[in-house]
């Protein structure tokens, strides 16, 4: 242009649009390189803090002996009752001031809210120069929350240790020095510090820049959430495994004194009562995840022809009816069939009514443990084949759609589309379904096995996730039922790589 701006110009039919170029942020100085490093200390920070609501042994909220030593932060701060269940007595006798534990209460729902601000400071450090300034800001804010949060846990601490010395109930009370403080308190203080070093290294923005990012941290940004999910869900629970080594009866202390080593793995094999009901358990276990392996085909084959329902409405109406049982609870699944095969139950009443006869018909069909896990099955396909089959439905949408008019051309009709075009187009699905499916040969889930059981059936419906749930819920068993699911993860990790192998071996490609 005339002025000397790199401004173009792009022409169309109505007029000319400038096009402005994306404005390039100035190269990184040597403060702004210090100020990365230094932000790598702040995240860590940031995480270290947001794991530390969730460790009841981290819990600067416990100031008594009384509040219940299985509680975190993040529990103190989203229930007053949970800190609070055992004072009842103590309010009413005076020993300690209900006043105290609300703030308390408060003070715990303050360092969550610093957590989250910490963790969106931290996000923002992604960005360009404007959003970590303004990420410093939150995270400064965070740090100071933290901090005066932490600060009054020592001050609520000898509130709870003078009411318990003026009601002469020291030892009642049992005031407990919040030690764990010193962790928060090393947190906040990091993150007080490291935002307001960055403050002062990262540059201002210049004047007109925008709030920016660069793509691979929004999509970072974007799995957050569930990176998070899946430590919480998946990977935190692994914790729980040290009940594994341990003598441990719920409610007790998890103290060295009842270490015992391998114990509870070698009586699995050692002791035959457990042996046989293993052997027996995994009997079930594979016939009916084999079976559900051998009809994984079913819900393919569902969405091929329905693909070929023309009529938008209809082929809407019947993916909707068959969706809508995926959302049905099992218990209400188990209430549909008590009323269709129970004793008074739809069959029988109307083989009475079309009989005619004296005898009535009084069979509890529910009741019978013939063909068991083919019962189980259809079960399962009527719930879940409609589900199952919308990720097929949207491969099919991605199918080209030039295969079919050429084929059209060439003279094919509807079901050699299907064979020849469809199917095989879903078939890289199908094998990764397939594989996730043998890796999930060992979990069964419960709930189905758990509404349909009873005394007649008990040990045709009893599979392996049933069984760990009642030796440890049932019968107490922690520590075995933690030995039975640590064995079924490690083996369905070894099942996913070796059908991963398999895969890659006769498909060329790798599916993990």
């Amino acid at each position: 242009m005339a002025d000397g701006t790199t401004d173009t110009i792009v022409s169309t039919e109505t007029r000319d649009i400038p096009v402005h170029p994306k404005k390039k942020e100035a190269p990184k100085t040597l403060a702004e390189k210090i100020s990365d490093k230094i932000y790598w200390i702040l995240r860590c920070a940031v995480v270290i803090n947001i794991i530390a609501l969730f460790f009841p042994s981290f819990n600067p909220a416990r100031l008594s002996g009384m509040i219940n030593k299985n509680l975190s932060l993040f529990s103190c701060g989203i229930s007053y009752k949970s800190i609070v269940a055992n004072f009842g007595r103590a309010f009413r006798q005076g020993w300690v001031q209900e006043s105290t534990f609300h703030a308390l209460n408060v003070c715990a729902m303050i360092v969550i809210v610093a957590a989250v601000l910490a963790a969106a400071g931290g996000c923002m450090s992604l960005g360009n120069r404007k959003l970590k300034r303004t990420g410093a800001f939150v995270t400064i804010a965070a740090g100071i929350l933290e901090l005066g949060a932490v600060f009054q846990f020592k001050n609520l601490y000898n509130q709870i240790a003078d009411q318990a010395i003026s009601a002469n109930k020291l030892d009642r009370v049992l005031p407990m020095f919040p030690y764990n403080n010193y962790i928060f308190m090393g947190l906040g203080i990091a993150l007080v510090v490291c935002s307001a070093v960055n403050l002062f290294l990262v540059p201002a923005a210049e004047k007109g820049e925008h709030y920016d990012m660069e793509p691979k941290f929004r999509l970072f940004l974007m799995m957050l959430p569930i990176i998070a999910l899946a430590f919480v869900f998946s990977y935190l629970p692994l914790y729980g495994w040290r009940y594994a080594f341990f003598n441990y009866n719920a409610g007790e202390d998890l103290t060295m004194d009842k270490f015992v080593g391998f114990k509870w793995f070698t009586s699995l094999f050692q002791n035959s009562a457990t042996r046989n009901d293993i052997v027996n358990v995994l009997k079930n276990t594979l016939a009916m995840s084999g079976l559900g392996i051998a009809t994984s085909w079913v819900p393919m084959v569902f969405a091929v022809f329905l693909s070929e329902i023309k009529n938008n409405r209809f082929r809407r109406l019947v993916q909707t009816f068959t969706t809508i049982p995926n959302f049905i609870s099992w218990v209400i699944v188990y209430a549909i069939a008590l009323a269709i095969f129970s004793t008074d139950g739809f069959i029988n009443t109307m083989i009475n009514s079309v009989s005619g006869s004296d005898q009535l018909v009084t069979t509890n069909y529910l009741m019978s443990s013939g063909h068991m896990w083919l019962k189980m099955l259809a079960w399962g396909i009527w719930k879940g084949t409609g589900w199952s089959a919308i990720i097929y439905i949207a491969a099919i949408s991605g199918i080209d759609q030039g295969l079919y008019e050429a084929a059209t051309v060439d003279g094919a009709g509807r079901f050699a589309k299907m064979w020849y075009i469809t199917i095989p187009e879903l078939i890289p699905t199908f094998c990764v379904l397939l594989l996730m499916s043998i890796a999930n040969i060992l979990s069964n889930g419960m709930e189905q096995y758990m509404v349909f059981s009873n005394a007649m059936n008990w040990e045709k419906i009893q599979v392996l996730d049933l069984y760990v749930y009642n030796l440890g819920i049932g019968k107490g068993l922690i520590p075995l039922s933690t030995v039975i699911g640590m064995v079924k993860s490690i083996v369905s990790v070894i099942l996913l790589f070796a059908a991963n192998g398999v895969s890659k071996l006769i498909r060329g490609e790798s599916i993990v």
